[in-house]
């Protein structure tokens, strides 16, 4: 039940997915001055160390967070074709620009050419919060869904953190202490699938909440629906972000269906985004042994999602693909509804 630990998968590109979606979401939510209830239903350690024996152990974050600050990188040392401000006009020349830069993924060296295209604001602004947790040039580093979260929140907003995780709940409450933030942060050693519900309906009546389980039982997969179900029971206009990893089991591929199905019987706006950057077939080494490929994908599905987000993911997505993808079946998806 405890085996699985984020640390070995820091940065890696689910989380380049996860967290500039829900840095995304934030922003726009943090426009209105009214207060915000945040919850994070499985928020692990915190805060990561990528130079530590667990990151190192994987390397997940090299093909992830490391890899877009190279194209980052790359991006600053050229001024042509800058990518346009959110606005409609600007999605379809954007999207022109960066659906080059995805055509020529078996064609060129990944950071030549998306360093003709600057990074879209999503991306961008998601490098520039992370690196703010390093020192200049350093990369060491990697906060967690709960320090991003408490790094945009205001003074008068609200965090609840959830963390079953013997090792990973003892950390987290370490690694938040430090903040000294008193009240506006809690951190529960409770099952979030069920600790969320107390919290429903926020008293300022604005809440996100982020679902995002290890999913190692498969039963996590029945949770999270029946979590987002009762949710929209109790607050029905929050907002509920679900990451999920897409893998060949079909319980994976079912979530997202059930998701939407729920959205649109309740008559609820819905985003759908995916990031797919290699096969999920097995291979063979010169050994003759089984290699399993790891993640190859990874979903947000976001109920009554921010009017701005689709448009942003629509700039960064065919980024993320450029940046991140490892073979010929790297690509992304993008829907909604409602």
């Amino acid at each position: 039940m405890f085996s699985y630990r984020h640390a070995f998968h820091a940065g890696n590109h689910a989380d380049v997915l996860k967290h500039a979606t829900l840095i995304a979401i934030l922003n726009h939510m943090l426009e209105k001055d009214a207060a915000l209830m945040v919850v994070d239903t499985h928020a692990g350690a915190g805060l990561y160390r990528l130079d530590g024996d667990y990151a190192e152990t994987s390397g997940e974050s090299v093909e992830g967070y490391k890899k877009l600050v190279q194209s980052q990188n790359s991006a600053k040392n050229s001024t042509k074709n800058p990518v346009k401000k959110e606005s409609a006009a600007g999605v379809s020349i954007a999207l022109t620009a960066t659906k080059n830069i995805a055509n020529i993924v078996n064609k060129t060296n990944k950071s030549e050419k998306i360093a003709k295209v600057a990074l879209a604001p999503l991306l961008q602004n998601y490098l520039d919060i992370v690196a703010e947790f390093n020192k200049t040039g350093s990369h060491r580093v990697y906060p967690g869904s709960p320090f991003i979260m408490a790094h945009l929140l205001r003074d008068h907003d609200k965090l609840k953190l959830f963390e079953l995780h013997p090792t990973d709940s003892r950390t987290l409450i370490d690694n938040i202490a430090q903040l000294e933030a008193g009240r506006k942060i809690a951190v529960l050693a409770q099952d979030g699938f069920e600790g969320v519900k107390k919290f429903l309906p926020p008293p300022a009546r604005r809440a996100l909440v982020l679902c995002d389980p290890s999913y190692e039982m498969k039963v996590d997969y029945a949770r999270v629906l029946a979590m987002v179900q009762d949710a929209m029971v109790r607050f029905a206009t929050g907002t509920y972000a679900v990451w999920y990893p897409i893998i060949p089991r079909p319980e994976a591929h079912d979530l997202p269906k059930r998701l939407k199905t729920l959205a649109t019987k309740l008559g609820k706006s819905w985003l759908h985004a995916t990031l797919t950057v290699k096969s999920s077939k097995l291979t063979t080494d010169a050994e003759g042994e089984t290699v399993r490929p790891g993640l190859p994908a990874s979903g947000m599905f976001i109920l009554n999602p921010p009017f701005t987000l689709k448009p942003a993911l629509a700039l960064a997505l065919p980024q993320m693909v450029a940046a991140l993808g490892q073979d010929k079946n790297a690509a992304f998806g993008l829907e909604s509804g409602g």
